[in-house]
C-alpha cells in the first residue's frame, strides 16, 4: 500500500512530467526516436503519381486492376530507463539532490515515451540492480514507473554501473532505446571499468547516457577548511578551498574524469546529455532531439 504522502508526490510528479512533455518535447520525442522500420497498412488502387515498384502483382493480376501496397512506419519502441540511485546522487548544493533531477528527468522521459504509444521499462541500480520493471505500454505503466522511481529507498551505496550495462544488455533481447541516466563516478576502464561493457550494449542498442552533475563537483568554492565525507565509502577528508593548488587540483580531477568518460562515450558510439541540478534540464533534452533530429 502507498502511503498518502507518497500518492500526492506522484501526482505532483505527473503533473510536472506533463506540463514539460506538452509544452516543451513531445513534438522532439517523436521526431527524434523513430521506428526502426516498416509495416505493412492496406491494399489499395493505383493513383497516377503512386510509385510503381509498390504495385501489388498478385492482386493486381486477380482484379485485373492495378493495386499497391502501402506502408507506414513502424513506430512502436521499447524505451529503457536505466536510473543510477546509488548514494553519491544524494548530493545537490542548488537547492536540487542529483537523485531529484534523475527522478524528474526519467518521469518526462517515461511520459514522452508513452504518449508515442512506445513501451516503457525501469532498472535502478546502485552496487547492483535492485529493480527492474520489464517495459509496457499505457498510462497505468508510466504511472507505475513514477511510484517506482518515488518510492525507492536504495538498500546499497555503490555504484555498478558495468554491472548494470551487463544487465541491460542480457535482458534486451530486442532492439531498444536506453537511456543511462548517472553522474558516472565510477571507474571508467579496467576489469570493474563501464567502458568495455557499453561498447558492446551500443553496438546493439540506440543508447544515451545522461550525465547527471552538479556544479561543486566541478568546482570548490572559497570557503577555508571544509570537511567533505564520500557518501558510498564514508571516508571523510578535509580540503582547505583558500588553497588555490587545491582548487585547481580537484577541478583538474574532475576534468579528467570528465574526459575518460566522454573518451569512453565515443568509442561506443553512446549518445551523451549533460545535465545539472543548477539549470533546467528540459532546455539540454531539447537540445539533444533537435540534433538528432538534424542528424538524421
Amino acid at each position: 500500500m502507498l502511503s498518502a504522502e507518497l500518492m500526492k508526490e506522484v501526482r505532483r510528479l505527473q503533473i510536472r512530467a506533463r506540463r514539460r512533455v506538452d509544452d516543451l518535447l513531445m513534438g522532439e520525442y517523436h521526431s527524434a526516436f523513430r521506428g526502426q522500420g516498416v509495416e505493412f497498412a492496406e491494399v489499395r488502387e493505383y493513383e497516377p503519381g503512386d510509385d510503381v515498384r509498390t504495385i501489388d502483382w498478385n492482386v493486381t493480376a486477380r482484379t485485373g486492376k492495378p493495386f499497391i501496397k502501402r506502408f507506414v512506419e513502424e513506430r512502436q519502441m521499447t524505451v529503457m530507463l536505466a536510473v543510477d540511485l546509488s548514494a553519491s546522487e544524494g548530493f545537490g548544493s542548488s537547492g536540487q539532490l542529483k537523485s531529484r533531477l534523475a527522478v524528474e528527468l526519467s518521469a518526462v522521459l517515461a511520459l514522452a515515451a508513452t504518449r508515442n504509444n512506445d513501451r516503457v521499462g525501469l532498472v535502478v541500480f546502485t552496487d547492483g540492480v535492485e529493480l527492474h520493471v520489464p517495459p509496457k505500454k499505457g498510462r497505468s505503466h508510466v504511472l507505475r514507473v513514477m511510484r517506482e522511481l518515488l518510492a525507492f529507498e536504495p538498500r546499497g551505496r555503490g555504484t555498478d554501473l558495468a554491472g548494470t550495462i551487463e544487465h541491460l544488455d542480457r535482458v534486451l533481447t530486442k532492439r531498444a532505446i536506453v537511456f543511462l541516466v548517472s553522474d558516472f563516478l565510477a571507474p571508467v576502464q579496467g576489469n570493474v571499468g563501464f567502458a568495455k561493457p557499453m561498447q558492446l550494449l551500443g553496438r546493439r542498442h540506440d543508447t544515451i547516457a545522461v550525465v547527471v552533475g552538479d556544479q561543486r563537483e566541478r568546482e570548490l568554492p572559497r570557503v577555508g577548511l571544509v570537511q567533505t565525507v564520500d557518501p558510498e565509502t564514508g571516508q571523510a577528508r578535509v580540503i582547505d578551498t583558500s588553497s588555490v593548488r587545491g582548487r585547481r587540483a580537484y577541478t583538474r580531477a574532475h576534468d579528467q574524469q570528465k574526459e575518460a568518460m566522454g573518451r569512453a562515450f565515443m568509442q561506443a558510439g553512446v549518445d551523451r546529455i549533460d545535465v545539472s541540478t543548477d539549470r533546467p534540464f528540459v532546455n539540454e533534452l531539447m537540445r539533444y532531439f533537435q540534433l538528432r533530429e538534424r542528424r538524421r
